[in-house]
């Protein structure tokens, strides 16, 4: 599911034919809003005590988890019952930010709890290895994943005809990516700077892309793909009809789009405690 050139390419600042939109699931129009989960009727007395239980005890850590931090809060759900599993979807649901992670195979979904993410690995066949609940503004492999994916310089080759800010907009790429750990986000706006169709081509095959996708649909929806370039990904944000309508280069560990913020997650694990309170 690794997105092409071409996938990033259709969606340029100049001239973008209606037919060239980003080859990726259609999303919802409008934004996500927060809606209660829906209490279980049809279940198991057990399976009911089950997925309750793993849910309070994901509540509590929640509580006494410094969101953020270096800590890892992380709990896994192979270990339910298949209904209870069931149960702990329904109630977790899906949120507004989704990612593909193409090496390692991962697809990640935030729930309709901000700052709580499903996360799930599988292997060469395809099959499930690995399914968690994380807590966390992103979970861990999608920076990991992106920089495992890039290297430190990219593949340039010289700028053929038509290609007139491409270099220099490389350059400026090349020195923010190096200050990366050690800077604020540096953001290429390349819908308000003279960039030609040439230019983009030629940036998206000196960056490439990487291995990771992150979708978040929220008024319209921003697509992010990592790149070659340690850091550095291509942010395209689309308005309710999938018209491209800001296209940037952001030089981040993580574009803050997919990131769940603090007051975002003490919310959500208010929420999900107000949930739990109606179980009784």
């Amino acid at each position: 599911m690794k997105p092409s050139a071409s996938s990033v390419l259709a969606a340029r600042p100049a001239a973008q034919p209606a037919d060239e939109a980003l080859e990726l699931e259609r999303l919802p129009e409008m934004m996500t809003a927060f809606q209660m989960p829906v209490h279980p009727v049809d279940a198991s007395a057990a399976a009911l005590a089950e997925a309750r239980s793993f849910l309070e005890e994901l509540h509590g850590a929640a509580r006494q988890h410094r969101f953020g931090g270096d800590a890892l809060l992380c709990r896994d759900v192979l270990t339910l019952s298949p209904q209870a599993l069931a149960l702990v979807n329904e109630a977790l649901g899906d949120g507004e930010v989704a990612a593909v992670i193409e090496q390692p195979a991962v697809r990640l979904q935030e729930t309709v709890f901000p700052g709580f993410w499903r996360v799930r690995s599988f292997d060469a066949s395809g099959a499930l290895i690995a399914d968690a609940v994380e807590v966390a503004p992103v979970p861990a492999v999608v920076a990991e994943a992106a920089l495992l994916g890039s290297s430190c310089r990219p593949r340039r080759k010289p700028p053929g005809p038509g290609v007139q800010t491409g270099l220099a907009l490389l350059t400026e790429l090349l020195a923010a990516s190096d200050r990366a750990d050690r800077a604020p986000t540096h953001v290429v706006n390349l819908t308000l700077l003279p960039v030609s169709r040439e230019d983009i081509s030629w940036l998206v095959s000196a960056l490439q892309i990487g291995p990771v996708m992150l979708h978040c649909r929220a008024y319209g929806n921003c697509r992010m793909t990592s790149t070659g370039l340690r850091h550095t990904w291509w942010v395209q944000y689309f308005n309710s009809m999938n018209t491209l309508i800001l296209n940037t280069i952001e030089v981040t560990p993580v574009p803050e789009a997919a990131l769940a913020a603090p007051a975002d997650f003490a919310d959500s694990v208010d929420r999900l405690g107000e949930w739990l309170a109606t179980l009784d």
